[in-house]
């Protein structure tokens, strides 16, 4: 059963869906102003200094716990549908998962759509890891790890990443990956009552304004149409309750018979990005302590 602490994200949810109900014709700044509330249900990381910084022409910021390793880096990518969400929304929650895992986080603030559409964020992804691999850090010793859209984007930043031949990070954590923009997964229908965010007619218009002129079979737009071998380890977290919950299965499928190893692990009546409670509830903690735990080995730690 769920923790009561875990209500918050619910109620963020709604209060969301509310005031894009209530104002139909919301126009792009205020929507991001509604969406940048993200990180108020997340509690402060203790002991994280923060600073901005120029990732090689990408605007990014640096999270740094006390103590932790400095030459291992996880490559953080915001989600919000391409479109909403920063740098500084996601902060506190990769804040937690750079200190879960005693590592550097580079927090990138990406081309975000409908300004910059795909493959903007694909390439600032790549360039910001790129930049890491100048600056001294070994591939090795990069994680991947994002959240919703950005989830899917630390997926594809490997695949442009392979794409250039650059050496490839040791491992990626998505939370709640959003790999499907054409919503064809049955979880869309069968979680829409429980889902409290997300449901197909918001995913299609973040696809539209994400994917511009783009097909939304682009394998780097659609993680189901890419060919994923050779990429390093995945380990997914979703949601039980979650609308995409099929996409994160569906994917898991796809990389098993690319021979990739993938891991999902699916926790049982949480939303869209629980992780977004880091601090406050007990299952957005234990999440935070199973990527920190799976993927330490993977980074040498």
């Amino acid at each position: 059963m769920a923790s009561s602490q875990a209500n918050a994200i619910k109620d963020l949810y709604r209060s969301w869906v509310k005031a894009m109900d209530t104002n139909p014709n919301m126009n792009l700044d205020e929507m991001r102003e509604l969406f940048d509330q993200w990180g108020d249900i997340t509690g402060e990381p203790a002991q994280v200094d923060y600073q901005e910084v120029d990732a090689g022409g990408v605007e990014a910021m640096w999270a740094v716990p006390k103590n932790c390793r400095e030459d291992r880096v996880a490559l953080c990518t915001h989600g919000g549908g391409y479109v909403v969400g920063s740098m500084h929304t996601h902060r506190k929650v990769f804040g937690h998962i750079a200190k879960a895992i005693g590592c550097k986080a580079l927090i990138l603030h990406y081309r975000r759509a409908p300004e910059n559409p795909h493959p903007a964020q694909v390439e600032d992804s790549v360039t910001a890891y790129a930049w890491l691999l100048d600056q001294g850090y070994e591939s090795e010793h990069i994680c991947t790890t994002g959240d919703s859209a950005g989830g899917a984007l630390c997926t594809s930043v490997l695949l442009g990443i392979r794409n250039q031949g650059l050496p490839m990070p040791a491992a990626s954590l998505p939370m709640s990956p959003w790999y499907d923009p054409e919503g064809t997964g049955e979880s869309l229908q069968t979680n829409a009552e429980k889902d409290c965010l997300v449901q197909k007619d918001v995913l299609s218009a973040m696809a539209g304004m994400f994917l511009g002129d783009c097909s939304s079979k682009d394998p780097l737009a659609n993680l189901l149409e890419a060919d994923l071998s050779g990429l390093p380890p995945i380990y997914i977290q979703v949601g039980g309750d979650e609308t995409l919950l099929d996409d994160s299965l569906r994917f898991e499928e796809k990389a098993h018979a690319s021979g990739v190893e993938v891991k999902v692990d699916v926790f049982p009546e949480m939303q869209h990005v629980f992780h977004f409670m880091a601090g406050n509830a007990p299952e957005a903690d234990d999440a935070v302590q199973k990527m920190a735990a799976w993927v330490k080995p993977k980074l040498g730690l």
